[in-house]
């Protein structure tokens, strides 16, 4: 199986729902989430997170900024979804968006 970490601000509402939609996406995909300012009893960003996955999706151009400046991370391994943070977990206009923008890209890379 390929991995694939979701990351958003607090690991609250972007990225656990990504992570709930995709882990065992078409049998290909575990996933896991993860958050730059973790919320308490969140999970918080981690290299060995970085380093587990083959992909890492980010919710925002400043999560991977984030990423870059404080971990090591291959560039080809991290794309940015641009999902903004207004939605609550599971809202069914973040899981439609969250389809949209993150299927062509678990579809394309490591189909």
């Amino acid at each position: 199986m390929k991995t694939v970490l979701f990351v958003c601000t607090a690991n609250l509402d972007r990225s656990p729902t990504a992570e709930r939609l995709f882990h065992g996406w078409r049998g290909k995909w575990e996933a896991k989430s993860a958050g730059i300012r973790a919320a308490p009893g969140r999970n918080p960003m981690t290299q060995v997170l970085i380093d587990w996955a083959d992909l890492v999706l980010v919710m925002e151009p400043h999560h991977a900024k984030y990423i870059y400046a404080h971990f090591k991370c291959d560039p080809k391994k991290m794309r940015v979804l641009k999902v903004e943070d207004r939605y609550a977990r599971d809202d069914p206009e973040l899981t439609r968006e969250l389809e949209e923008k993150a299927l062509p890209i678990l579809d394309m890379d490591y189909s």
